[in-house]
């Protein structure tokens, strides 16, 4: 890790990589073992091991002196690795280039899973290695392309790269420099939203941001499909309810909005339909880029981008919230349910993709839909005790829960998170680690019970 700072290399950077070899070490040796890693412990490994990464992340942000307080430049590294996009930087083109590719690669390595990441690179962890995937991978169901989940690890982040490398050429067609289309391409492919413009995505031109459109749509589907689609499984996409249903709500969404908006805000055709394209593949793949203030937006179209922030992209994308195959299993459910209600003796099972949905991924979906909106319920709680108001305490904790980025109000888009109380970036920072991580891998560590010895 290097960053400059007034035209020179800053020795902190060699301070942070001593640093985090030295804790590596020592770590290593304490723990060392042949055992196999079994379930409680790969929630341990996958929850503390995305705590540590994010305190190390910070040390850039306080050595170089662009954040003040280990709240700021805490909140701004779990915000990166999580890709939520939340950021406390007031004046984001005053920070040192360094810096903030810093930031910018903090999206793309915690996009794919810091932790898949290391699955894909060790082979000693046996068969706990798929216990660490299924830890960290976002949906309901983590499944495997390969019978070794080292492969499958690999496939996914050799998906991801080539993705970033595509997008990447595509931005510097439309003018960018090498600096901006890597940081810009990071932040988009990992849907995490962070920019190198105080303007965001308005800065540039809408070449770009039409490209920007596409490639958060894009990276809000599941990563696996891409693969069988250049395996010559040409129909993957087709064949997938859940990528239907998300291109569905996507273009639902995008309509509802263009006619709102051209009902209260007349404008060019054009100019806005991308904003409303824009701004809804930005919500619902929880990248959280901005190409305008859609806190200024008539309240009808601001009800649908919450409604869409809580549903987020596919199971298998970078993306967070609920997940669109969560809310298609619920969908089914529900129907089979009440059909079940007219007809008690029918005998039917919840099927996605001619597959059928067992009573375990079914009990875990409503569970995970229960603890999302009671931790919504009790996030903003939190931070209306802290001092928030109630629009501001809503959107932040849903937010940065489902890895989004700018909220409402305060905490909207052409606002940022510094004014929030360090307290509250606390709790912010917790939200976001908990709803990437799909609040089971870390709630689960604090049931004294799973720690007990068998």
């Amino acid at each position: 890790m290097v960053f400059v700072l007034s035209g020179k290399r800053c020795s902190a950077d060699f301070l942070c990589h001593d640093l985090h070899l030295f804790a590596g070490g020592v770590l290593y040796c304490s723990f060392k073992s042949q055992e196999t890693v079994r379930q409680r412990e790969s929630y341990a490994i996958v929850t503390l091991g995305w705590i540590l990464v994010s305190f190390f992340g910070a040390l850039p942000y306080l050595f170089s002196g662009t954040l003040p307080s280990l709240a700021d430049a805490y909140f701004e590294t779990m915000s990166g690795f999580t890709t939520t996009g939340a950021s406390v930087l007031t004046d984001i083109e005053a920070v040192s280039h360094g810096v903030l590719f810093w930031r910018s690669l903090t999206h793309w390595l915690g996009g794919m899973g810091i932790m898949v990441l290391f699955v894909a690179l060790l082979t000693q962890l046996g068969g706990g290695g798929m216990q660490m995937f299924k830890a960290e991978s976002p949906g309901p169901v983590a499944e495997k392309i390969k019978p070794r989940i080292k492969e499958t690890a690999k496939i996914l982040w050799g998906t991801y790269v080539i993705i970033t490398a595509i997008l990447v050429v595509l931005l510097l067609l439309g003018g960018m420099s090498l600096f901006d289309a890597l940081c810009h391409a990071f932040g988009t492919t990992a849907t995490g939203g962070f920019s190198t413009k105080n303007l965001s995505a308005g800065f540039y031109n809408p070449y770009i941001q039409w490209v920007l459109t596409i490639f958060m749509f894009a990276s809000g589907a599941n990563f696996a499909l891409y693969y069988l689609a250049f395996s010559k499984k040409i129909n993957s996409f087709r064949q997938s309810e859940e990528f239907k249903l998300y291109l569905f709500i996507v273009l639902g969404a995008v309509l509802v909005i263009f006619l709102d908006l051209m009902h209260h805000q007349p404008g060019g055709i054009e100019e806005t339909l991308r904003a409303s394209a824009f701004q809804v593949s930005s919500v619902i793949t929880t990248t959280g880029m901005m190409s305008t203030d859609f806190n200024l937006w008539p309240p009808l179209s601001k009800i649908i981008l919450l409604l869409v922030m809580l549903i987020g992209g596919c199971a298998g994308s970078t993306a967070g919230a609920i997940k669109v195959g969560r809310i298609l299993i619920l969908f089914k459910y529900t129907a089979v349910e009440l059909f079940k209600l007219v007809h008690p003796r029918s005998v039917r099972t919840v099927k996605v993709d001619q597959r059928i949905v067992t009573s375990d991924v079914l009990m875990n979906t409503m569970l995970f839909f229960f603890l999302y909106i009671v931790i919504i319920g009790l996030g903003t709680a939190a931070m209306g005790a802290i001092g928030l108001g109630l629009l501001e305490a809503l959107t932040s904790v849903m937010t940065t829960l489902g890895n989004c980025g700018p909220g409402l109000g305060a905490v909207g888009p052409a606002s940022n998170f510094s004014a929030v109380p360090a307290a509250g970036k606390w709790v912010l920072s917790f939200c976001m680690l908990i709803g990437r991580l799909e609040i089971f891998t870390v709630l689960v560590l604090f049931f004294p019970n799973i720690w007990r010895k068998n």
